[in-house]
């Protein structure tokens, strides 16, 4: 049976596949955010779905800057958070499944719990599931500013819900809320802050018109980690849901004040060429639905493939690996790879520090 690391084993004498928090990188990155939000105005809410963690989360929210509460994908998500004390929880997408708006009725008595909509059906269900038990639940209107899933698509429908919304029995309005990815690879900070601005214009735009009828905007919950500085120069947002800026992936590489935190390290197995080898870790360790992962740390070689079995390591050269040496990967999608493990091992200088528990993780419901 594998043994678990525990505080101060060494690095080079875990086992493998293992999943490594550089903690230096973590608590540098959590800091950026976290000084610049201190001073009050925009807050953070951390996005749990990065990393799953409740015990990365309160290093998130008490480093300052943050709202007591953090945002979730799931139902599920949002119960292992409020069982971990948080006390307000945004779940970020749509519930209908009457057995999901029990439990989120539930939670609701447990915690300030809010949901998000975008068209009267989903309305009525909530409002019918929160009536029923006594409940009040908390609803924002999502809006869709450019990634063509949830959200309103027109200002007189958020308009039209948040209506229905405050009229609804046992649910409460609370605002609006969208989410944003950069429309181009690795945008400069010109292209970061003018498309960054855009997007969240659409939503002040939807807030200033629900507030012209009346209805006050509590939350304006939008933007991500690579617009959490232009938030700030948006009148009207409350807060952004930051998850990737904590562990870091390579497509948010442009992003340089923040650090790569998580890597796999692995243990080469087999050298079957001059230039290959053959590593131990899986696909079933390191998500790759954006391609291989990167090596890190060693120039000229790189993933060739990943399979369920093995990593298939290449080189330019000579390969510099040999059997028994430990590689570390990078991956290009952290929310993935971070659903893969039980628990991730925190490091410093060398040796173990903490065992983070991914207590939401695999919570797909």
């Amino acid at each position: 049976m594998r043994r678990t690391p525990v505080p101060g084993d060494r690095v080079e004498e875990l086992d493998t596949p293992v999943l490594l928090l550089d903690l230096d990188a973590l608590e540098h990155n959590i800091g950026v955010v976290a000084r610049r939000y201190r001073d009050g105005g925009v807050q953070l809410r951390p996005h749990v779905k990065n990393h799953k963690s409740p015990q990365i989360a309160w290093m998130q929210v008490n480093a300052g800057g943050a709202v007591c509460g953090v945002c979730a994908a799931k139902v599920s998500e949002a119960e292992a958070f409020v069982e971990a004390g948080f006390p307000n929880v945004l779940i970020a997408n749509q519930v209908v499944a009457p057995d999901k708006i029990r439990r989120l009725a539930s939670l609701a008595k447990r915690a300030d719990v809010m949901v998000t909509v975008d068209e009267e059906e989903q309305v009525r269900r909530l409002s019918e599931g929160a009536a029923a038990t006594g409940a009040s639940i908390g609803v924002l209107v999502e809006v869709d500013t450019m990634m063509r899933r949830g959200g309103v698509r027109a200002v007189e429908q958020g308009v039209a819900l948040a209506k229905r919304i405050a009229s609804a029995p046992g649910l409460t309005f609370r605002g609006v809320q969208s989410h944003q990815t950069p429309e181009t690879p690795a945008p400069s900070r010109e292209e970061r802050f003018a498309q960054g601005a855009r997007f969240m214009g659409m939503v002040i735009e939807v807030k200033r018109a629900i507030e012209a009828e009346g209805l006050p905007v509590e939350i304006v919950s939008t933007g991500e980690s690579w617009t959490y500085d232009v938030a700030q120069s948006v009148e009207g947002v409350t807060e952004i849901e930051g998850g990737t800026y904590a562990i870091m992936e390579i497509p948010y590489a442009f992003m340089s004040e923040f650090r790569f935190a998580a890597r796999v390290m692995g243990t080469v197995v087999s050298r079957p060429s001059e230039r290959t080898a053959i590593g131990d870790v899986s696909v079933e360790a390191i998500g790759a639905p954006n391609g291989p992962p990167n090596v890190d740390g060693l120039d000229g070689v790189r993933v060739r493939a990943i399979t369920a079995e093995a990593t298939v390591l290449e080189s330019d050269g000579p390969m510099p690996l040999r059997v028994g040496d430990r590689y570390f990967l990078l991956t290009h999608q952290q929310d993935v790879t971070m659903n893969r493990w039980d628990a991730y091992v925190g490091v410093r200088d060398g040796r173990v520090e903490a065992v983070f528990e991914a207590t939401a993780r695999g919570r797909c419901n």
